[in-house]
């Protein structure tokens, strides 16, 4: 996905990085990087309040069972190869 704007950060990469940068598991500059790109592009942002709401559903309904790390990295894969698609 891009907006077609010219941006610091691309958008592929901020979509791409957006559940680790809502899972706080990012640096402070890479965090820095998406908060810019986020408040200047619109389909990112609305891309992100998705996934923030999708996440905080996940959480609210199924946080009480641990995910096994295998399945949280095939989930994320999968969900990387399907935007890759997408944006093809």
């Amino acid at each position: 996905m891009s907006c077609g704007n010219p941006h610091d950060t691309d958008c592929r990469e901020v979509l791409e990085k957006v559940y680790a940068y809502l899972d706080g598991e990012l640096t402070e500059g890479a965090v820095a990087d998406i908060r810019v790109h986020l408040d200047e592009c619109s389909p990112c942002l609305k891309e992100y309040d998705l996934d923030k709401a999708v996440k905080a559903l996940v959480a609210k309904h199924c946080g009480c069972d641990p995910v096994p790390a295998d399945l949280r990295s095939k989930v994320l894969d999968r969900i990387a190869q399907v935007r890759a698609e997408l944006g093809d």
